[in-house]
């Protein structure tokens, strides 16, 4: 797993966009567009700022899982682009959990107090994976003002740290 790296940033970019578009359209049959994500032309400078990042697991030169903390003030982050590849999900490869804790210990070293995410009905498994590792359902009107809400998102979480 790395930081999503200055140095071949555009190759690394777009293979983040790849696999992450194609997860979106054709596994869960969500009518976006890469145009339609601009943080995902600009990975660097869309997140990777403050107490934000962006963070990529790996096999060899594929991208296999990505995640990512927007900062979005007073010490509170937003969760995004948490996604891997499904011939890479699952307790025996341990990506998801992988990427996870590399989010959460970055927020705990910065202070950060409250991660906050948005995510769609379908991703049921999701659902699972975020409340087993200690997020909580929150509603929308209870979201700080600074959270950027998806056109996608209907369901809300909260992680306390």
């Amino acid at each position: 797993m790395m930081t999503f790296p200055a140095k071949a940033a555009t190759a690394w970019q777009a293979r983040v966009a790849d696999m992450i578009v194609h997860i979106q359209q054709e596994e869960y049959r969500i009518p976006i567009t890469r145009e339609q994500q601009p943080d995902l032309q600009d990975i660097r400078g869309f997140y990777q700022h403050g107490n934000g990042n962006f963070w990529i697991a790996y096999m060899g030169e594929q991208v296999v899982g990505t995640i990512a903390l927007l900062d979005i003030g007073e010490q509170q982050v937003a969760l995004r682009k948490m996604f891997v590849h499904q011939d890479y999900r699952g307790k025996a490869w341990g990506v998801s959990h992988a990427l996870l804790t590399q989010a959460l210990e970055w927020a705990r070293e910065r202070g950060v107090q409250d991660i906050y995410l948005g995510t769609t009905p379908q991703f049921k498994a999701a659902h699972r994976f975020y409340e087993k590792n200690g997020f909580a359902e929150v509603e929308q009107e209870s979201l700080p003002e600074s959270f950027p809400v998806m056109q996608v998102d209907k369901k809300f979480y909260r992680y306390a740290i």
